[in-house]
């Protein structure tokens, strides 16, 4: 089961003027910034209450996000909920149809394991799975 929004990943090719942008708009100075090498990204992550936005540049031409940058522009690229249980969570929503693109999770942003849903089976949003790892110290 969802238990809340984790994130609104916004798709960046400048991820610092990305980052004065959001400073400015939100009057939040703390960032948190890593590189996903697995994900081909940069991330900059703004806590925002219990949630997060998360400005995510390409590190690579080949990474999803270039490509979504590319044929879409700059824009939300996901929207990610938090579960408890990442496998149980990935069974449910495969035996309700919805299609995954991923088999098993993977490592995310934020020492975090996650896995995307299609965005075909949900209105065209691609929808991220998002589990914190035990212990995890990059929490803002």
């Amino acid at each position: 089961m969802f238990r809340k929004i984790s994130h609104v990943a916004i798709a960046v090719k400048n991820l610092d003027e990305a980052i004065k942008t959001f400073s400015e708009l939100t009057g939040i100075e703390n960032y948190h910034i890593e590189t996903v090498e697995e994900q081909k990204v940069r991330v900059a992550i703004f806590k925002i209450g219990e949630s997060r936005i998360e400005l995510t540049q390409p590190t690579s031409p080949d990474s999803p996000v270039a490509k979504f940058i590319e044929k879409r522009g700059e824009g939300i690229h996901h929207i990610a909920f938090e579960v408890d249980d990442i496998n149980e969570e990935m069974n449910r929503v495969k035996e309700k149809n919805f299609q995954l693109v991923d088999s098993a999770p993977r490592h995310g942003a934020n020492n975090s394991l996650i896995a995307f849903i299609h965005p075909k089976s949900v209105n065209g949003v691609l929808v991220e799975l998002t589990q914190e790892k035990k212990g995890n110290k990059n929490e803002q």
